[in-house]
């Protein structure tokens, strides 16, 4: 008393309470390693009693707890293992049909990911941090924005998956990261092939190549598209060349109208059955050849040059953005915008003018057979 304890206050049932609450907090803290002071508990437990009212708490937090998930630890390069694994099945093509996701990006994207996760080696996913997002990017300053732009899709995306699967928390924040903020891309200027060397292409061709490069100058093709095809959707629709949502890179149907020009060029081809470009295995045997082509035709190297020369061409032709999108399967503003003055429409005429000649190699009538 003359120390001013007040316990002597306390009657017997209140200082049996009073130490059971000192157990209690004892073996809380030897479960939890947490230590929690008798009034902490108690100013919690009304605070939370009193938002709660007549709702026991114990029966709150469990509904709360069912809301959340639980980030299980997951090494880095397992976590990358098996995303990787879940897209490397939508890149195959089955049935007949045009596999979900490109093989060729499949491949760099998971590369792209495998070398992340080596660059930290040991890491959980959860151990992940902004700081650590940033040191990879970084490592990067001597690629193109674009190719770290692709870097950063791939890795928010599959952050957003080890979300999904409980091995990163909901409030990561690592999407606030510098590294990951989007640049901007150096606004080249667009390059597309003459007329003079699209008729020198064309006529320097073999019978395979000649017709690849008609459909990307002369109806706007896209190459993969172009090599998609079938001579069943080149000669199926009078007048027309259909790109199947199989087919296509939007995969968005579209029919594409064929010029006088085009038509005289696939003339040699009709009866023609199976795939147009059967004889290259990839996309990269095709560009190999072309490139030997364009280098002995004295051509210059401008990149999508063909489909970039149908467009300006087109454009300048009919001055109507909303029929060349239409027929490039491509949105009518990026057309206004990346098209927009390049040529000139007597350079149009000139484009769409080129045409086969007896000079042209190999332009023979090809018989019926299948490819």
């Amino acid at each position: 008393m003359s120390n001013g304890s007040q316990s002597v206050a306390l009657t017997t049932k209140e200082a049996t309470a009073a130490l059971a609450i000192r157990d209690a907090l004892e073996s809380f803290r030897q479960d939890t390693g947490r230590s929690v002071t008798a009034l902490e508990a108690v100013t919690q437990y009304l605070y939370a009693a009193k938002l709660l009212g007549e709702r026991p708490l114990g029966e709150a937090v469990q509904d709360y707890l069912r809301t959340i998930a639980i980030v299980r630890p997951k090494a880095l390069s397992d976590a990358v293992s098996e995303f990787v694994a879940t897209r490397e099945t939508k890149a195959e093509a089955r049935d007949g049909k045009r596999s979900i996701l490109n093989p060729k990006y499949v491949e760099n994207t998971s590369n792209w990911l495998r070398e992340f996760a080596e660059t930290f080696p040991g890491h959980n996913v959860g151990d992940i941090s902004k700081e650590h997002v940033n040191t990879y990017v970084a490592s990067h300053a001597k690629f193109s924005a674009k190719s770290r732009n692709d870097r950063r899709a791939i890795l928010k995306h599959f952050l957003k998956w080890c979300v999904r699967h409980d091995y990163l928390s909901t409030s990561h924040r690592l999407f606030e990261a510098d590294g990951l903020a989007k640049e901007a891309l150096d606004a080249a200027a667009i390059d597309y092939y003459r007329p003079d060397e699209f008729r020198t292409l064309l006529q320097n061709s073999d019978e395979q190549m000649r017709f690849i490069i008609a459909l990307q100058g002369l109806a706007g093709l896209r190459l993969e598209e172009a090599l998609r095809l079938d001579w069943r959707e080149v000669f199926g629709i009078p007048g027309h060349i259909e790109v199947s949502t199989s087919k296509s890179k939007t995969r968005q149907r579209r029919l594409v109208e064929i010029c006088p020009s085009l038509d005289r060029w696939l003339a040699p081809y009709r009866g023609r059955e199976g795939k147009v470009a059967s004889q290259w295995q990839t996309l990269n045997g095709y560009v190999q050849e072309f490139m030997a082509l364009r280098k002995a035709s004295g051509a210059a190297a401008r990149r999508n040059g063909l489909r970039h020369g149908f467009g300006a061409y087109h454009f300048a032709l009919h001055a109507n953005e909303n029929l060349t999108a239409a027929q490039a399967g491509n949105a009518p503003p990026m057309i206004h915008a990346h098209y927009k003055g390049l040529a000139t429409k007597a350079e149009a005429e000139k484009w769409f003018a080129v045409t086969p000649s007896q000079s042209a190699k190999n332009i023979v009538a090809l018989p019926m057979q299948k490819m």
